[in-house]
């Protein structure tokens, strides 16, 4: 595997990492403030994050480059 294609994967797998933290203080923020819509479209963000992550995950644990 080229070690930019790793450093790539490296950086966007940080990006979606951030990302589910940022979904993590939607989470709360909704629920400090009792906003159902908001807690709502939170989970959401939150389970799309991880369906981002899941295809880099698998490939770095595979080892495999595509």
């Amino acid at each position: 595997m080229d070690d930019g294609n790793k450093s790539e994967r490296k950086f966007h797998l940080w990006g979606w990492i951030l990302f589910v933290v940022c979904a993590g203080f939607f989470i709360a923020s909704a629920v400090d403030s009792g906003s159902g819509l908001g807690l709502i479209g939170s989970i959401v963000f939150l389970f799309a994050c991880l369906v981002f992550i899941v295809p880099l995950v698998r490939r770095r644990n595979s080892g495999k480059d595509g």
